[in-house]
């Protein structure tokens, strides 16, 4: 195959047998070989879409890459350590990993979580960074009593901690954004203004919000404006559809065009995936998604 590299391989018209020698024997279903076969659409690169793996469970994680290459994406979102690998068969990449960083009930809010985060964050980063995986999540936790300053105080704390891990590696920790008031009660970052306080003080290019839109519409709303004064402190985003967090179609409330031309105008070059549970036909739904948000 000479030089070529991945991408060029999957874009060219030996898809198929190319993706077959660059996976495990006997890895490819033929739903993958089938999606790898087709030429991938040629997207305007405003926006690099990805998708959340948990959404797809149904679906051979082979398959998803291969579907999802063929659909223009760049990437696969929330993938274990062990599955870091896998979108590379299909000239993808893991856009956002787990790494034992925290959980949402167990997150940086408490200092007693600090030691356990550090560990599984030291352990599965250089995974990550090794298999250019850039970025990974974690959590504020729960309030459960405790104050919005006490929390903040003790996420700095142990962010800063965590500082050197990520500038030295390379990876980017991005502290996800979420809603307490109808899918994850008494979460703690569950507000722009907290999170970027935090991110504020913390002041590194490797620790960042994860601003899911769906969540962030729940809460707040007036997303454009948010995002568009606040995307220095933005590493990554989400999507889904409100309410219900099914299909970015007619039947929910988000203007999903205008949320992604505000997104592209901050100049934001990282990665857009999409987190929402399909309704419909999955892949198709995911399509339309693609199709919509390419602008």
């Amino acid at each position: 195959m000479g030089s070529l590299n991945r991408r060029q391989i999957l874009q060219s018209g030996v898809a198929c047998t190319a993706a077959a020698l660059l996976a495990p024997s006997g890895s490819l279903t033929a739903e993958a070989q089938t999606s790898a076969q087709a030429a991938p659409v040629q997207r305007k690169g405003n926006i690099h879409q990805s998708v959340a793996r948990w959404c797809y469970k149904q679906i051979a994680l082979d398959d998803l890459c291969a579907a999802s290459a063929q659909m223009g994406l760049k990437g696969v979102d929330l993938l274990q350590p062990e599955e870091f690998e896998v979108p590379k068969r299909y000239g993808l990449v893991c856009s956002m990993g787990y790494a034992d960083g925290g959980a949402i009930d167990k997150g940086l809010n408490r200092l007693e979580n600090h030691d356990a985060i550090e560990a599984g964050l030291r352990k599965n980063v250089p995974l990550a960074a090794k298999a250019g995986v850039p970025n990974v999540i974690t959590f504020s936790g729960l309030r459960s009593g405790m104050t919005d300053w006490e929390g903040a105080r003790n996420t700095i704390i142990g962010l800063k901690r965590l500082r050197s891990l990520m500038e030295d590696n390379g990876v980017t920790l991005c502290v996800e954004l979420l809603n307490s008031k109808k899918d994850h009660r008494d979460y703690m970052c569950d507000h722009t203004n907290w999170g970027v306080t935090v991110m504020a003080e913390v002041g590194s290019n490797n620790i960042k919000l994860l601003y899911d839109i769906y969540h962030m519409q729940i809460m707040e709303g007036d997303l454009i404006a948010t995002i568009t004064a606040n995307h220095q402190w933005i590493g990554h985003f989400h999507t889904g559809g409100v309410p219900g967090r099914h299909e970015l179609d007619d039947t929910q409330e988000i203007n999903w065009v205008g949320v992604m031309k505000g997104i592209a105008a901050t100049g934001y070059k990282g990665y857009v995936a999409h987190e929402f549970v399909p309704s419909k036909d999955p892949l198709t739904s995911l399509r339309q998604a693609v199709d919509l948000c390419d602008v």
